[in-house]
């Protein structure tokens, strides 16, 4: 084994499972327990960061926090120290709390970097202090490129949805981009945790039929961390952002996998989930940047939408 391997994690129980009924081999992660010098200096150069925490039942709640670049630091290859806290009325904003398991999310959507960070909430002040847990790196896949640049938002008020409206269906059926919060089961102890990832693809790949949205599943890392944690625990919360208007959209539901979907998925689709949604949150002018678009990643101009 080369030495560059002998602190990786393995896969926990359910990311095995999910390789399996992938038909994939499973093998160490590479991820690691401390956060290597070359995320350390990512994670300084960032203006976001996309979290995952529980609610008060544990369900993963989907957010982003914001700062200028170097708000989020790292002391020590085990701390990242976020010189930030949810905004006013984020539905997110009591699981930011000393002791609450968080995953995080660095993305530069400028040049397709991404790379993850996992741990725990050590202490919250005006900021937040995370032990970090797992580290790990991510490819550029689906990554959509945006110039990003901040401007002025007026602080509004949170609208909480009895279900999909027009418009977040409208937003959800827009976007080519959005962020998903899971959680592995509880009693994998260390092993799991929170996490928050990203999907891409064409404009229209979340498909909307009432309160259910229906996600193709391409071709990526292999790793199946989201899926093996859905697999354990179905809750998730995902988060779409409208980069044209600032505004925000946060679900929570309950995920089912179809490992198989035949013809019911979209070109280029291995596998379809399906997220019935239970809450919705909308925040407009949230998000305190506006972006330009670039391109598509090469390999979004092979996936399909509905």
């Amino acid at each position: 084994m080369a030495a560059d391997t002998m602190d990786f994690l393995p896969f926990h129980a359910d990311e095995q499972a999910a390789q399996r009924l992938a038909g994939q081999r499973t093998g160490l992660a590479p991820i690691r327990s401390r956060l290597p010098e070359q995320h350390r200096a990512f994670f300084s150069l960032l203006p976001y960061l996309f979290t995952s925490t529980p609610d008060a039942t544990g369900w993963p709640m989907a957010s982003v926090l914001t700062g200028p670049p170097g708000f989020v630091a790292s002391p020590d290859p085990a701390t990242l120290r976020i010189a930030a806290l949810p905004r006013d009325g984020d539905p997110a904003g009591p699981g930011f709390a000393a002791d609450a398991g968080i995953g995080l999310l660095g993305i530069d959507l400028a040049t397709r970097r991404r790379n993850r960070a996992n741990g725990r909430i050590v202490a919250r002040d005006s900021g937040l202090t995370v032990h970090i847990a797992q580290s790990f790196g991510n490819c550029p896949q689906y990554i959509q490129t945006r110039s990003v640049v901040a401007r002025d938002t007026t602080a509004s008020p949170v609208e909480a949805l009895t279900g999909l409206d027009e418009a977040a269906r409208d937003l959800i059926e827009s976007v080519d981009t959005f962020f998903v919060a899971s959680r592995s089961r509880a009693d994998l102890g260390a092993e799991g945790g929170f996490d928050m990832s990203h999907r891409g693809g064409r404009p229209g790949f979340v498909g909307v039929h009432g309160n259910t949205l229906v996600i193709p599943d391409f071709r990526g890392n292999r790793f199946f961390n989201t899926l093996g944690n859905l697999l354990g625990d179905p809750r998730a919360g995902l988060l779409f952002v409208n980069f044209d208007t600032a505004e925000v959209l946060q679900l929570q539901g309950t995920v089912s996998i179809d490992w198989h979907p035949g013809e019911a998925a979209p070109d280029g689709a291995e596998r379809l989930w399906r997220v019935e949604v239970a809450r919705a949150w909308r925040t407009p002018s949230a998000f305190p940047y506006r972006s330009t678009f670039g391109s598509y990643a090469p390999s979004t101009l092979h996936t399909g939408v509905w």
